[in-house]
């Protein structure tokens, strides 16, 4: 398995360098001006210079070398040097002393075109909102999904296995902003302010958790965007799982060990359900990317200023290295969870080697 997973990323490292090519030249190639969304009163000089201290004037070539220096190298080594060092930074990017400064603090680093901040400190902003939001939606849709797919393959065609193809249904085929909008309109604006079951319409990302009562209030806010994606994931999850266990429980070892007299615990829990997850996992941890490129309408709808909010806002602000760099991010996540399919795949499934 180690052989496997070492041989597996090192095969990785050519094909996110394709993969960031690709990227970079896609969104590029596309009209955009980083001067396009200053004041008119500037003159084309003084925006002509501009152009060149961002390197716009440069080759492709010349300016893919630069990005890809910085994404691959420069940006890793100071997420490093944060990581290291627990005290803030000087002014200056200098960091204080007893930390390893690893990049002089004059490196050039990737900047956003319409804030002029280095993009990964803008991303490392937003982060924690998506994690938080996006992230326990969809912990919380596997664990509704899952044990809602075992029991529905389990009563076939029962009250309840209809009722959970119905809920499976609905979840799936309505869109994320129509069931965001009906949970704004019902919980935040038919629902008197002063009522317990009343929720915030937006998510307001400067909130501080210091007592109970905001920790509260962090929850509230946090209900309706958590539970619009988290229906979504679960009638997604739960329509394979339940594929899954049909097709597992009509296998002849079922009928084995139930002529050995096992439990239909024992049975379902411990030998159907073990290979019934092996597709299951693959579309869970396939889905993480999906679902954070996903929840880019959820954000907006929201107002979660997370990084599908900066990919929009970046998109509509023709901020090109801010989208290269969001888009490059999504196809990390790509890659690195088929690798952890993989892997899951060896742990559930004993009879599968990669060594």
């Amino acid at each position: 398995m180690v052989t496997y997973i070492i041989r597996r990323l090192v095969l990785a490292v050519p094909a996110l360098i394709f993969i960031s090519f690709i990227i970079f030249m896609i969104v590029k190639l596309s009209p955009s001006d980083p001067t396009a969304n200053l004041p008119l009163t500037i003159p084309p000089e003084v925006r002509e210079q501009i152009r060149e201290s961002l390197g716009v004037n440069e080759p492709l070539v010349g300016q893919y070398l630069r990005w890809a220096r910085m994404m691959f190298i420069t940006e890793p080594l100071i997420m490093l040097e944060d990581a290291l060092c627990s005290q803030d930074r000087l002014p200056g990017r200098v960091l204080p002393d007893g930390c390893w400064q690893i990049v002089p603090p004059d490196t050039s680093r990737i900047i956003s075109y319409q804030t002029r901040s280095p993009v990964f400190d803008l991303i490392a902003v937003s982060l924690p909102q998506t994690l938080w939001v996006v992230g326990t939606s969809y912990i919380i849709g596997i664990l509704i999904g899952v044990p809602l797919g075992i029991i529905s393959a389990y009563k076939q065609y029962s009250v309840t296995d209809q009722a959970a193809t119905f809920f499976s249904m609905v979840g799936f085929s309505i869109p994320t902003f129509f069931t965001g909008t009906m949970a704004i309109i019902i919980f935040s604006v038919w629902t008197p302010t002063d009522a317990w079951w009343w929720l915030p319409s937006s998510y307001t990302t400067t909130h501080v958790v210091n007592d109970w009562d905001s920790f509260v209030f962090q929850l509230r806010q946090m209900i309706l965007p958590m539970m619009v994606l988290g229906l979504y994931n679960a009638a997604q999850i739960s329509r394979y799982m339940r594929a899954s266990m049909l097709d597992n429980l009509q296998q002849d070892y079922v009928r084995t060990a139930r002529a050995k007299g096992m439990g239909e615990r024992v049975v379902v829990l411990r030998h159907v359900l073990r290979n019934s997850l092996i597709p299951v996992v693959t579309v869970i941890a396939l889905n993480v990317p999906a679902v954070f490129g996903g929840a880019l309408i959820t954000e907006q709808v929201f107002r979660v200023n997370g990084i599908g909010y900066q990919l929009i806002q970046a998109i509509r602000g023709a901020d090109v290295p801010m989208v290269q760099t969001i888009s490059f991010i999504f196809a990390v996540l790509v890659v690195t969870f088929n690798l952890i399919a993989d892997v899951l795949y060896g742990i559930l499934d004993p009879r599968i080697r990669y060594d």
